[in-house]
């Protein structure tokens, strides 16, 4: 699809596998002023499973999602996993996040089968009450099935998150784990202040992170 807009609209789906809504294969999508409840991921950006998706390769990019509310889920807004042909230009901003349903705020994920790519996120005056694992988290090993390694290696570079507020991040503030051969790159906090995290950060495979103004349960880093 070219040029969505997905305007006030209400998604109350609690049950196994149920996304809120997941562009795929699209481009120049508004999705604003949406309430999203969840029983997955809230908003799942896609592009394309494995094979299918290297076949059809057509990137999901210039992708806008603001003011909206985001509830119970496994993510707020996610990239991921199904991403083969990879993501870029992601923007999301004024939205709030706040569950004790909610897994995870901003949240990327893929693997070696997936392999894809994610250019260019920007998150920006993001207001999050609560969430249960972190409030970014970044997994190039995501299965939950069986095996998921192959011969496709993702990228990831480019993760920009500014004016962010976490109340109660739970057990981790930051979490990456990227891959020896999968470096992730270009990650920054600016102006983000994230509380009651048990673990501030852990961070593996990645370049440091560059803070500006940012502190984690009170330290600034």
């Amino acid at each position: 699809c070219n040029y969505v807009r997905i305007d006030g609209v209400t998604v109350s789906s609690h049950g196994p596998n149920n996304d809120g809504c997941d562009p795929e294969y699209c481009k120049n999508v508004h999705i604003t002023n949406c309430t999203f409840d969840t029983g997955d991921d809230c908003i799942a950006i896609k592009a394309g499973r494995n094979e299918d998706g290297r076949r059809v390769n057509i990137a999901s990019e210039n992708i806008v999602i603001e003011n909206c509310d985001m509830k119970d889920g496994h993510g707020g807004v996610v990239l991921g996993s199904e991403i083969s042909a990879g993501v870029r230009n992601v923007f999301a901003r004024n939205c709030k996040m706040d569950s004790p349903n909610l897994d995870r705020a901003i949240r990327i994920k893929t693997n070696t089968l997936r392999g894809g790519f994610v250019e260019n996120l920007h998150v920006k005056d993001i207001q999050v009450g609560q969430v249960k694992e972190a409030a970014l988290k970044i997994n190039l090993h995501y299965g939950i099935y069986a095996n998921q390694e192959g011969a496709f290696i993702p990228k990831i570079d480019g993760i920009h998150l500014e004016n962010m507020t976490v109340e109660n991040s739970g057990k981790y503030g930051i979490l990456i784990k990227g891959r020896e051969e999968a470096i992730i790159k270009n990650v920054t906090l600016t102006n983000v202040h994230i509380k009651g995290a048990k673990e501030p950060l852990s961070v593996e495979h990645s370049e440091p992170i560059v803070f500006k103004n940012t502190t984690i349960n009170g330290k600034e880093y």
